[in-house]
């Protein structure tokens, strides 16, 4: 009886098969005292033999590639051992649906009409057919029938049958062994040889089995396409859809997967009822993303797991799962709430420790499973290891986990969700660390937070993305900070509405990230807008109110609306002073912002006092080498260059660099600020030549940081025009 309950009866057979496979039964009816079929020994043994495959000379594939794309350094390799003496094993392993067979299949091509190899292809997906098709070859090179009949029946080795009649070939041959998911399945019974008449190549998910680094084995690792190649199989499939330019946008979404790409080109080229262009593709992905790509497998004879993009990985779960890895899919369904960048492993400590509730989460993953089910991951080229910023990590394709996430079930989506969010923040450095490595970290972990957001949006999400937001913001990462701020703010209001507390935090942010961008007057209107909300909702002396006052005060300053800044900064001074006292950090913050203000609204009056009471306060208040203690610190200093006292200016402008560089990193902007101070107080000591050459540093860097237009680069460009004039009179 079967698996499934079936019964047989009579001469009636049940057959089963797992994995992605092509089912075929023939019968034959003999008469009295005739022999049996090809592959038993007798009538009575049938039941449990396998047909034979329809060809082994012929690839067995759902499309035929059409132009193979890149691929030169493999099909330089593989070449080689096509026209050379034989005798090698070439493995080709990757991802589902980077195009593993259609290179086999190129080279098939390429042996047999060019190189005048016999080929033979054969699917090694499972044993049954791996058997089937290789005996047909013993078959197709000279096996007698009583010989196969024999091996077939288990009274004589198979495999050595198979090889002794390979080894003796009166032709040099190509063996492709296609879908070798399964090792093992080669392993056992000893499948996989060399032969000196003929070269074997093996396509695999398996990227890491033994049987791959054998002395005569040689491993060629497939990936993605580059991006022009894959936008020109965009448009070798369907050139009427669109030029290279739109096409490469339709490859970079895609991930430039080769499986991908083929549905997606097949798709725009036989649309009959619409007609879109790649453009109008490129949007429908955006709103649809893989579930409109597997419309291109449509009546094409390409129903197979293998070749639907939505399908294709979910056989090597269940592989896994079969093998007692079911962890495999709950980890990979946690990386797909994620962004396809890589994820830090320390960020899965947690789990593997037990320290992390996962309670709800289904297949239910043991903590100690944890790992193999990684490994299970990375065996089978659903992930790979990747390095970034020195850190291990794990990362997995975009298309992979878009189709994984579009499986996980509705009320599973808020307990992977919850899972998630709780890894991130674990992961996250504390609130107030700047340093480098903290910029680092976040900016492995940004692309995470905005990603999980956008597919379970609640106030758990938001307020996470918010806080990623604000951090990267504090650790001074302002070109991530720009991009990421709008975008970020966008969601959460799409969200929670223009009126939660989060939104009004992720909308605050967005105004800070127009002031990092040199947008000065948008900062200005929507810190306003924000502001207005905030006193409505929360009071004038709410935290969060005085805030948005303390944000107006940058961007109005640089638009020399000193009057204006002044007047929001001691608000928010006043506000601080109330309500957290006047030796809160948050206090000497704008105090030290306003120190800048004084030579433009109160003249020389009262600047060198307050300055001087600031630092005693900053240094009374605060830990040694606080970030306040140095901004007041360098503000003062900004304020004696502002009125010409460049000697003492110089006192503490070398202090503040060293100070900004030690506790931030040389990159950050307040260290880059520091590093302007200290050329314009240079420059006004008439020490030119320093100033000049601390002033090209600051330009080339700035540059990196913020952009060759942000006006902050502009304005020192036009300095170093200036100072070099001089320097040359």
């Amino acid at each position: 009886m079967s698996e499934l309950g079936a019964r047989a009866s009579g001469q009636g057979r049940v057959f089963q098969t797992s994995g992605d496979q092509y089912i075929q039964e023939h019968h034959h009816h003999y008469g009295a005292g005739a022999d049996g079929p090809l592959f038993a020994g007798g009538p009575q043994s049938t039941a449990a033999l396998p047909a034979a495959p329809d060809s082994v000379r012929v690839p067995l594939v759902g499309r035929p590639p059409g132009v193979l794309r890149d691929r030169e350094q493999p099909r330089e390799a593989l070449t080689a051992a096509v026209t050379g003496p034989g005798g090698g094993i070439h493995v080709v392993h990757g991802m589902g649906g980077c195009g593993k067979t259609a290179l086999a299949y190129w080279l098939f091509t390429e042996a047999v009409r060019t190189h005048r190899r016999v080929g033979f292809w054969v699917n090694a997906s499972e044993r049954m057919s791996l058997r089937a098709g290789m005996l047909a070859v013993a078959g197709d090179r000279g096996a007698g029938t009583g010989e196969l009949a024999a091996a077939a029946a288990g009274q004589r080795a198979a495999a050595d049958l198979v090889w002794h009649h390979l080894d003796h070939s009166a032709d040099p041959w190509l063996l492709v062994l296609d879908n070798a998911d399964d090792p093992t399945v080669l392993e056992d019974g000893a499948w996989l040889r060399t032969s000196e008449r003929g070269t074997v190549l093996v396509t695999t998910r398996h990227a890491t089995s033994p049987l791959w680094h054998g002395p005569r084995v040689t491993r060629h690792a497939l990936g993605v396409l580059p991006l022009d190649d894959a936008a020109r199989v965009l448009c070798d499939l369907a050139p009427d859809a669109g030029d290279l330019a739109s096409a490469r946008k339709v490859a970079e979404r895609l991930g430039r997967l080769p499986l991908a790409l083929t549905l997606a080109g097949s798709h725009l080229a036989h649309q009959l009822l619409e007609s879109w262009s790649m453009d109008e593709y490129d949007r429908k992905l955006a709103e649809e993303s893989t579930a409109i790509v597997d419309r291109g497998a449509t009546g094409h004879g390409t129903g197979q797991s293998r070749r639907l993009v939505g399908r294709t990985w979910q056989l090597s779960l269940d592989t896994l799962a079969s093998r007692g890895l079911p962890e495999s899919t709950t980890l990979l369904r946690l990386l797909s709430f994620l962004a396809a960048d890589p994820v830090p492993l320390t960020l899965l400590l947690p789990l593997a420790r037990g320290e992390m509730p996962v309670d709800g989460l289904e297949p239910a993953p043991a903590a100690e499973r944890l790992e193999p089910a990684l490994r299970g991951l990375l065996d089978h080229s659903l992930a790979e290891l990747v390095e970034t910023d020195g850190a291990r990590c794990v990362q997995a394709h975009g298309v992979l986990l878009d189709s994984v996430a579009a499986g996980v079930p509705a009320g599973q989506r808020p307990v992977f969700a919850e899972v998630a969010a709780d890894m991130l923040e674990a992961g996250l450095p504390e609130r107030d660390d700047e340093s480098v490595v903290a910029r680092g970290r976040l900016a492995v972990l940004s692309p995470h937070a905005s990603a999980l957001l956008a597919s379970v949006p609640n106030e758990r999400t938001a307020a996470l993305a918010v806080r990623v937001v604000g951090q990267v913001y504090g650790a001074g990462d302002f070109g991530g900070f720009q991009d990421l701020a709008p975008a970020v703010a966008r969601e959460v209001v799409n969200c929670l509405g223009g009126e939660h507390r989060v939104t009004l935090d992720a909308r605050e942010l967005e105004a800070r990230a127009y002031f990092r961008m040199g947008r000065y007057d948008e900062s200005v209107a929507l810190h306003r807008e924000v502001l207005d909300i905030r006193e409505r909702l929360l009071g004038t002396d709410h935290v969060d109110t005085l805030r948005s006052c303390e944000g107006l005060l940058a961007p109005l300053l640089l638009l020399d609306r000193h009057t204006e800044a002044v007047g929001w900064g001691r608000r928010a001074l006043d506000g601080y002073r109330r309500t957290l006292g006047e030796d809160s950090s948050q206090a000497l913050n704008v105090w030290a912002d306003l120190i800048e203000l004084l030579p433009h609204t109160d003249g020389e009056r009262r600047y060198e006092e307050e300055g001087r009471a600031l630092i005693a306060a900053c240094e009374r208040a605060l830990p040694p080498d606080h970030p306040t203690t140095v901004r007041a610190r360098q503000n003062f200093a900004w304020t004696l260059c502002t009125v010409h006292r460049y000697e003492e200016a110089w006192q503490l402008a070398p202090m503040v660099l060293a100070d900004r560089v030690r506790a931030q990193g040389r990159d950050h902007p307040l260290a880059l600020a520091a590093l302007c101070l200290n050329a314009v107080a240079a420059h006004g000591l008439g020490r030119t030549a320093e100033a000049i050459g601390m002033l090209e540093e600051l330009i080339e860097r700035r540059e990196g940081v913020l952009g060759p237009a942000h006006p902050f680069v502009v304005e020192n460009r036009e300095w170093l025009t200036r100072w070099r004039a001089e320097a040359a009179t």
